[in-house]
């Protein structure tokens, strides 16, 4: 009897389910070509990568994962594997991935400038000097008063720290000696830029930031902290994209990258560039690259030459065997 009824059933439950009667069909679903890249936080905090991430789906046809993440462990996912191509700001991390063979194709497609941010009181007295000057005055004045003076640094290996760590060099400092862990004086956050920024404005601190970060998080949260110096070569920060070497990751899409590259340096990415952030700020939070030229940024050092953002990657070639 139970036999009978659990027959039953089971031929009833045929024509629940699509295609089992043979009757209804349905075409397996093709899925989209995934395209993963990992990108410097500041491209992140101000949301220039919500803009581009769906023209370059549409342009390219696929779906782009999108990892944020400091530089330098944004290098480490390209070493591991883990994504097809890279956007970063720290060129002597980028010529070690390089010249390890990891990253091939290298193209600069932008830039910002670095500033000191602090109270508005500026209780150091930073305000107007360079760079070099305002971290050695930081550095004095905080370890005799850690309770006035404090430092609040990205402490994560990304392209900020990278460059703080070159600024304290410039003063005379060396960092792993005189710097880090020397006092409480100074902070080190191991956070992205825009929760850095956050941290220095609620202990009143001075902090080294892109301006992007800077402005966009002074709109939205308002920061309790300003700008105090902005005039110094130094704070010059190049953005590059890197494509992942398929000689040494076999499973990185080559072609996939090359495209994304070129693309970046394409007019249409130039001229988002150009124009983001222009209305609400009343200037761009990035600068194209070719703006160099105009500002006068192509004569201060660091700045890239001229083929490196002039010139399209040609399509990959594998080597011969």
């Amino acid at each position: 009897m139970y036999a009978i009824i659990l027959l039953v059933l089971l031929v009833g439950l045929v024509g629940v389910f699509p295609g089992c009667d043979g009757g209804s069909q349905y075409a397996v679903h093709d899925p989209e070509t995934r395209f993963k890249i990992a990108t410097t936080t500041s491209l992140y905090d101000t949301g220039l990568w919500y803009v581009l991430e769906p023209i370059f789906e549409e342009y390219a046809g696929v779906e782009l994962d999108i990892i944020y993440a400091g530089t330098g462990i944004a290098l480490e996912y390209g070493r591991r594997g883990d994504v097809d191509a890279l956007v970063v700001h720290d060129r002597a991390a980028e010529d070690k991935f390089i010249s390890e063979g990891y990253g091939i194709d290298r193209r600069n497609f932008g830039y910002n400038f670095f500033l000191i941010a602090g109270q508005e009181s500026d209780p150091a007295g930073i305000r107007g000097l360079t760079a070099a000057e305002a971290f050695k005055k930081i550095h004095d004045m905080g370890l005799s008063d850690p309770d006035a003076i404090r430092f609040v640094s990205r402490g994560d290996n990304s392209g900020t720290y990278s460059r703080e760590k070159l600024i304290w060099k410039a003063a005379g400092f060396d960092y792993t000696t005189q710097i880090q862990g020397s006092g409480d004086w100074y902070v080190e956050a191991g956070k992205g830029m825009g929760p850095t920024l956050l941290m220095a404005s609620e202990m009143q601190a001075y902090v080294l930031a892109d301006i992007s970060t800077y402005l966009s998080y002074t709109k939205a949260n308002p920061l309790d902290i300003v700008s105090l110096v902005e005039q110094d070569s130094i704070f010059l920060n190049v953005y590059a994209a890197i494509a992942i070497n398929p000689e040494k990751i076999p499973t990185a899409k080559i072609d996939i990258a090359v495209k994304f590259i070129n693309w970046l340096m394409s007019e249409e990415v130039q001229n988002i560039l150009a124009t983001y952030g222009l209305e609400e700020y009343g200037r761009s939070l990035f600068n194209p690259i070719a703006r160099g030229a105009e500002d006068g940024s192509i004569n201060l050092p660091g700045f890239p030459p001229i083929d490196d953002y002039t010139v399209p990657v040609p399509s990959y070639t594998p080597p011969a065997t």
